[in-house]
């Protein structure tokens, strides 16, 4: 389900032994290091065995399942082949419990529901309310069309948890020693493999720069006039970031152990905060692409991203990545490379700081942003004449849309 993946967690079987599954009926759910994805069926037949429970991990091209017609024998299936699954994994979101019940059979459900009745929810809100007693249809939803996401139900418990405790004595003092251990999702896991093992191969170095922004932020106004879809400094960032790249094509280049590819396409990758970490969205041929289309595709991927539907397609192929914490009120940052590209830029707040202009100090918006660089592949001066290069067109943005 990715090109990186080599392990995944079975999250919930959607079909029992003995249910009729059609082409195209959705067999289970695989929480893959980037995403909760559906496992599609590509036969027809009846679910004659399932050979790896919910919740437990299992390593690719291993037999999950078998599909035949009703009453065969499959046993000298089993024989031949081995599974290969590997220990059970709680659920991402599953706080502290006494231990796992063994997932039967006969203790799945079948969701099917009218669309009338259906609730919206996330698959983790779903798991986590079952597991907590709390009932979905009281629960307010804060995702997308009103859907609830894991957030609106861990929300719901401490609503009520509160209404309880104030029923209580407010005289009375608890003080004992908490803590909770949550275990590590798929998706974490592969973050903490990857930027861990690049950031300890990989000589970082980093460059920063300030750039004034009036121009920029006029712009993003008079556009948005216009505009159906309105546009942001991030938009307009990848934009600006994407022509640098086409005038310094040395950072555009991937580290390969023994060679250096240096890309002549611009895939801009944009780090996303999720649930359970980051996912990186990928804008393919931003260079080529007007401001409008990245705005629009980079709104679409970061819903796909927050909601666990992204394809791996979507999320792979970046050429150099753009982080940015600004919204978040971040003057400035450092971030670590994303492999197997050689640049990440980090981009910070839009702050009104003093400058020098015609010989006056004057207060002005101003945008922090520093670039980590592979000192394997990019060098000092090559990481600064790109920063130069960025300065310019962002402190003169029509450039972005001729």
């Amino acid at each position: 389900m990715s090109d990186t993946m080599q392990q995944g967690v079975i999250s919930r079987w959607l079909k029992q032994v003995g249910d009729k599954v059609e082409v195209g009926d959705i067999l289970a759910e695989v929480e893959t290091d980037k995403a909760v994805m559906e496992l599609e069926s590509y036969e027809e037949g009846v679910l004659l065995h399932v050979g790896v429970t919910a919740q437990s991990a299992v390593e690719v091209n291993a037999l999950i399942a078998i599909i035949g017609e009703p009453g065969e024998d499959f046993q000298s299936l089993l024989q031949d082949t081995t599974a290969c699954t590997l220990p059970p994994m709680p659920a991402p979101d599953r706080l502290p419990s006494k231990g796992l019940e063994p997932v039967t059979v006969a203790a799945q459900v079948n969701e099917k529901q009218t669309a009338k009745d259906r609730i919206f929810a996330s698959p983790l809100a779903k798991r986590l309310a079952k597991e907590k007693g709390c009932v979905l249809a009281n629960i307010p939803g804060s995702g997308e069309g009103g859907r609830i996401i894991k957030q609106d139900v861990l929300d719901f418990i401490v609503d009520q948890e509160a209404i309880a405790t104030s029923t209580k004595s407010t005289h009375l003092w608890h003080e004992q020693e908490s803590y909770q251990d949550r275990p590590l999702t798929a998706l974490r896991q592969k973050m903490a493999t990857v930027l861990t093992a690049h950031k300890a191969a990989a000589p970082h170095f980093y460059v920063t720069i300030q750039l004034q922004m009036h121009k920029m932020v006029a712009l993003r106004s008079e556009l948005n006039v216009h505009a159906d879809t309105k546009i942001s400094i991030n938009d307009l960032m990848i934009k600006a970031v994407a022509l640098a790249l086409r005038q310094h094509p040395t950072l555009n280049a991937a580290w390969l152990t023994d060679k250096i590819r240096y890309y002549q396409h611009v895939h801009m990758g944009v780090a996303v905060t999720v649930e359970e970490g980051i996912m990186v969205p990928v804008i393919r041929f931003a260079d080529q692409k007007p401001v409008m289309a990245i705005s629009k595709e980079m709104k679409h991927l970061s819903i796909k991203a927050k909601e666990n539907k992204m394809i791996w397609q979507e999320s792979s192929g970046a050429t150099f990545t753009l982080s940015n914490l600004g919204m978040f009120g971040i003057e400035s940052f450092t971030a670590i490379i994303n492999p197997p590209a050689a640049c990440i830029l980090a981009v910070g707040a839009i702050q009104q700081s003093p400058v020098v202009q015609d010989q006056q100090v004057v207060v002005a918006p101003i945008m922090k942003v520093t670039l980590s660089c592979d000192h394997r592949v990019v060098d000092g001066a090559a990481a600064a004449l790109f920063l130069a290069t960025l300065k310019e067109l962002v402190e003169e943005p029509l450039r972005l849309l001729l």
